[in-house]
């Protein structure tokens, strides 16, 4: 089994403390997103550092305005296909913000709730590699065989659930491509 007790097997685990239960104990949906530290940048500890509440304020003008948040997702997946795990899926980790999304049959909110987040590191307009896509691929299968309720049409993006304030994982993200490793298997 590659999920045993909300952890990947495949991904380094880096616990965040910024997670808590879900009310329903539901997983229902997944949201993809992006992230840089600083923005535009691909290398270094900085996503992990503001995922464990150690990202120096010092350290480069744009963390001053961001060290004090508490934010967390489930997996983040490097640029060279590396997954890093923060928060096991069975509990809420705190990527979504104020989200909502028609899922099909009503409309929800707090997304926090119901979904598992995973970050790419990218900005948007660059494309993501093939690693990338290959390790999304992987853990998507994986969660799709663990748990039932999740679907490939219960997969999404944080620009679909918070259009107004998000736009992640932005145009550089290739849905089709993703949708096509995933039916390949890889």
């Amino acid at each position: 089994m590659s999920i045993e007790q909300g952890l990947w097997a495949q991904a380094r685990q880096l616990p965040s403390p910024n997670h808590n239960a879900r009310p329903e104990g539901e997983v229902s949906a997944l949201v993809l997103h992006s992230i840089s530290l600083p923005p535009g940048v691909f290398a270094g500890d900085a996503i992990e550092r503001l995922f464990t509440n150690r990202l120096d304020p010092a350290a480069h003008p744009y963390f001053a305005q961001i060290a004090a948040l508490r934010v967390s997702a489930h997996l983040l997946i490097r640029r060279d296909g590396e997954a890093v795990q923060f928060v096991p899926f069975e509990l809420r980790a705190w990527h979504a913000g104020r989200s909502c999304w028609f899922d099909g049959v009503a409309w929800r909110a707090e997304l926090n709730d119901f979904a598992i987040g995973i970050e790419l590191e990218g900005d948007e307009q660059s494309p993501y590699s093939a690693a990338q896509y290959a390790t999304l691929a992987s853990v998507v299968q994986d969660l799709l065989d663990h748990y039932p309720a999740l679907t490939p049409e219960r997969i999404t993006s944080h620009a679909r659930i918070a259009p107004l304030r998000k736009t992640d994982p932005g145009p550089a993200f290739d849905w089709a491509y993703f949708r096509q490793c995933l039916a390949d298997g890889l």
